[in-house]
């Protein structure tokens, strides 16, 4: 795997021009992350194979855009250039999202594993992408950006892939030590502004509740997983708070209420089945849009939540406008792809 993601990088000159209100201070976003903040990666390394797309939205896990997009527009930036398009040449714009569908927190990713493709990145090969070529070209990161990571789920959900390959965690061990190494690999090279979000409680999703009732207290022991992770995840932000801002985003607590923020359904998934083509008249009041991954409804609350959440970290400034200049490393080459026949029913992904 490590073959397959080279190391390059290169430096460029972001556009004199005036940034929006809230962009003020966030000058661009980096993501790193699983499908949760994936907004085409996974999509075009498999050529449009993985997700479907229609139904699924134009690359992204869910019925429409998800929430790493919305938070953007509310900065006043554009989302984030994907880096497979970084790869094939693009300059990127307002920063780069390294986030792949499947990505656990090692260096597997449960989506490559299931369907056979190389290449497909882990958590692990994100961050190495984003900080190898500022560590050899002797650069720092952008320390007006701000940077999002958000995984973890696909450490401990059921997954397709060959159990000799991956078998989920029953503990946090290995996931809080592998989120600790990334925060503080981003620490050495100058990253500040950080939005880490927590899991939501991972045995409440639909493939859960689908498998707890073949297993019975799959859903018990998911949650009280969940409930680990993030207590030893906020230990995290106390241990990194003089090195990092860390904005915390609550997903969990945003999850748990939806029945309260004009969500009917909390469920079950809108999207029943692929082959037969079977979706709900109203997407908009399900919190699942497939058996894992949120509706673009849910989406939106959820870039709300972490919207709100930086004012309250006294990270956003008052509207103004700067002019940018902006050191960027950007690294990587995802190995050679090949294209994947559309299976019958992409709705049991991975993260």
């Amino acid at each position: 795997m490590k073959n397959q993601f080279l190391v390059a990088g290169f430096v460029f000159l972001c556009c004199f021009s005036p940034l929006k209100a809230y962009a003020a201070k966030f000058t661009s976003l980096y993501i790193f992350g699983d499908s949760l903040v994936d907004t085409g990666n996974t999509f075009t390394a498999t050529q449009g194979a993985i997700p479907p797309s229609p139904p699924y939205f134009e690359g992204r896990f869910s019925n429409g855009e998800i929430w790493v997009d919305k938070l953007a527009s509310k900065l006043g930036l554009e989302s984030p250039t994907l880096f497979t398009n970084v790869l094939q040449g693009a300059i990127p714009v307002d920063g780069i999202n390294y986030g792949f569908g499947g990505a656990t927190t090692t260096e597997q990713n449960t989506i490559a594993l299931t369907f056979d493709i190389p290449g497909l990145p882990g958590l692990q090969q994100q961050i190495q992408a984003f900080t190898n070529p500022l560590i050899t070209n002797n650069q720092s990161a952008d320390p007006d950006a701000l940077y999002i990571l958000w995984a973890g789920a696909n450490d401990y959900n059921p997954t397709n892939a060959p159990p000799d390959k991956f078998t989920p965690f029953t503990t946090t061990d290995t996931t809080i030590s592998n989120l600790d190494n990334a925060l503080a690999k981003l620490a050495q090279v100058g990253v500040k502004n950080l939005m880490l979000v927590n899991l939501p409680d991972l045995g409440n999703i639909p493939v859960a509740r689908q498998l707890d009732t073949l297993i019975p207290g799959t859903t018990q022991r998911l949650n009280e997983l969940t409930a680990k992770h993030n207590q030893e995840l906020s230990g995290l932000v106390d241990k990194y708070k003089q090195d990092l801002n860390i904005i915390s985003v609550d997903a969990n607590s945003l999850f748990k209420n939806a029945a309260n923020l004009g969500f009917t359904n909390v469920s079950d998934p809108c999207l029943a089945s692929l082959d037969p083509l079977i979706i709900c008249d109203r997407p908009d009041l399900y919190t699942f849009w497939d058996i894992q991954h949120p509706t673009a409804a849910a989406h939106e609350k959820l870039a709300d939540l972490a919207f709100k959440s930086i004012p309250k970290h006294g990270t956003v400034p008052e509207p103004g406008t700067v002019l940018g200049l902006l050191g960027l490393g950007a690294v990587g080459v995802v190995g050679a792809i090949k294209r994947k026949q559309k299976q019958s029913d992409y709705s049991g992904l991975s993260h």
